[in-house]
C-alpha cells in the first residue's frame, strides 16, 4: 500500500507541473495608452496622431494579436486627453498607468513629452512620444532606457530645409523666421548649420512668439533684405496666417517662400493661391509615385494609405504616420522580446536596431532617436490650376535622409 500511495503522490505532482507549464504564461490582452491633447491649440493634428495609433493597432489585431510565446496577445487602446498642459498630462499618464498599460504613445507639445519622459527615467515604461522634440531631449543621459522618438527634433527639420534650399533649389541668400521658442531657436540652429556648411548666407533674421497672427511688420523687413529664399519656422495656425500674408503682400513674386516643416491639415487651411509654390519639408506625403518610381516603398505607402483611406476616408498625414511608425516600433520590441517588461523590450529594440516603415528603412541611434533613408520629403504645394481633388496639395520634388541630418553623437555628448 506503501508503494502505491507514493506512486500515486509522484503521478499527482507530476501532473500538477505538467499543468502549470501548459497553461498561460502570459496577458491574452494588454491595453496601450495613447495620450494627446485632443483639445486646445493642437487638436486638429493631435486628432491625426490618435488615428494613425488606432489603425497600428488595427494591423496587429486583424492578425491575432501579438506574436509572443504564450500565444496571441490582443491590444486594447486606451485614448485620454493632455489638453497640452504639463500638470494634466503628467496626471493623466499617471491614471493611464494605474489603468494597467503596457505602454504609452502620445504628445504633441514637446514640453509636456519631456516632462512625462522624466517620469519614465524614475518609474520605466515603454514610451514612445509622437511630436518632434527638443534637440536638448537628445543629449546623453536626457531621455530615459525605455524612450524611443520616431520623429527628430527642430534642429533636424531645420537643418533639412536649408540643405534642401540651397543644394536643391540653389538658394543662397536666406532670411530665417523663428518661432521665440525651443522650437523655432532649434530650427534656426539648424538651418544656420546647413547654411554654414553648404556655403549660403542668412541675409536676415527675426523671432516671433506662438501665436502671431499680424506679421506685416516682420514682412516688411523680409522684402527689404531682398533674399532669395524666405523660410519660416510657423507652424499649424501660425504658419496658415504668415502664409496668407505673404500672398497677399506678393512676396511670392519676389522670392522663393519656405515653410520648414508642414502637414495636409495645416496646408488644407492656406487657400490654393496661396500654397501655390511654397516648399516645405514633410515627414510623409501619401503620393511618393512620381518622386519614388518603382521603390519598394512605393507598395509599402501605398498599402498604408489604403488602409487608412478606408478606416479614415482621407489620406494619411505626417503626424498621423509618426504615430503609425511609434507603435508599430513599439509592438516590435514586444514581440523581440518575448515579454512586455519595458527593459526588455527597449534592450530588443537596441539589440535588433533595423526596421522597416511605410516610407523606407530605418534604424535606431545610440541617443533612441530613428535615423531615415527618407527622413523627410521635400514638397511644392500646387496652386488652384493642379489639384485634382481637395487633398491633392503637393508634388514631392526631392528628399533629405540618414544620418548625416541628424546632430551629431558627439555634439549630443556621446
Amino acid at each position: 500500500m506503501k508503494k502505491w500511495a507514493a506512486l500515486l503522490a509522484v503521478l499527482l505532482i507530476a501532473g500538477f507541473l505538467t499543468s502549470g507549464v501548459a497553461g498561460p504564461a502570459g496577458p491574452t490582452s494588454i491595453k496601450i495608452g495613447i495620450l494627446l491633447p485632443l483639445t486646445g491649440p493642437f487638436a486638429a493634428v493631435a486628432e491625426t496622431q490618435k488615428n494613425g495609433a488606432l489603425l497600428a493597432i488595427d494591423v496587429v489585431n486583424s492578425k491575432g494579436g501579438l506574436n509572443m510565446p504564450w500565444g496571441k496577445v490582443r491590444v486594447e487602446g486606451i485614448v485620454a486627453d493632455d489638453e497640452a498642459k504639463l500638470d494634466v498630462g503628467v496626471r493623466r499618464y499617471r491614471y493611464l498607468v494605474e489603468q494597467g498599460v503596457k505602454g504609452v504613445v502620445g504628445q504633441t507639445w514637446a514640453p509636456l513629452a519631456y516632462a512625462i519622459n522624466a517620469v519614465v527615467k524614475r518609474e520605466p515604461m515603454p514610451y514612445f512620444p509622437v511630436c518632434v522634440m527638443a534637440k536638448e531631449a537628445f543629449e546623453k543621459g536626457k531621455l530615459a532606457d525605455t524612450t524611443f522618438a520616431v520623429a527628430y527634433s527642430p534642429w533636424t527639420v531645420g537643418y533639412m530645409a536649408g540643405s534642401a534650399a540651397i543644394k536643391v533649389l540653389n538658394k543662397k541668400r536666406i532670411f530665417f523666421l523663428a518661432r521665440a521658442d525651443s522650437w523655432g531657436w532649434d530650427i534656426r540652429d539648424g538651418v544656420q548649420a546647413a547654411a554654414k556648411q553648404f556655403g549660403a548666407e542668412i541675409v536676415g533674421y527675426d523671432e516671433v512668439p506662438l501665436g502671431t497672427t499680424d506679421f506685416t511688420t516682420v514682412l516688411q523687413k523680409v522684402r527689404a533684405a531682398k533674399p532669395d529664399v524666405f523660410i519660416s519656422a510657423q507652424f499649424g495656425a501660425d504658419a496658415v496666417a504668415l502664409l496668407k500674408q505673404v500672398h497677399q503682400m506678393g512676396l511670392n513674386r519676389e522670392m522663393t517662400i519656405f515653410n520648414a516643416f508642414i502637414t495636409n491639415v495645416v496646408a488644407k487651411g492656406i487657400p490654393p493661391e496661396a500654397l501655390k509654390d511654397v516648399y516645405a519639408m514633410h515627414y510623409f506625403y501619401y503620393d511618393l509615385q512620381a518622386f519614388l518610381g518603382t521603390s519598394p516603398v512605393i507598395k509599402a505607402a501605398r498599402d498604408y494609405t489604403e488602409m487608412y483611406r478606408s478606416k479614415y476616408k482621407t489620406p494619411p498625414d505626417a503626424y498621423a504616420t509618426i504615430a503609425y511608425t511609434a507603435l508599430s516600433e513599439m509592438f516590435r520590441g514586444f514581440e523581440l522580446a518575448g515579454s512586455f517588461e519595458p527593459k526588455a523590450m527597449a534592450n530588443a529594440l537596441v539589440a535588433h536596431p533595423n526596421f522597416q516603415t511605410v516610407k523606407g528603412p530605418a534604424y535606431w541611434r545610440k541617443d533612441h532617436a530613428a535615423v531615415y533613408r527618407y527622413a523627410a520629403f521635400l514638397v511644392r504645394g500646387k496652386g488652384p490650376g493642379e489639384q485634382k481633388h481637395e487633398w491633392d496639395l503637393f508634388q514631392v520634388i526631392g528628399s533629405q535622409g540618414g544620418e548625416a541630418v541628424l546632430p551629431s553623437l558627439q555634439s549630443l555628448g556621446y
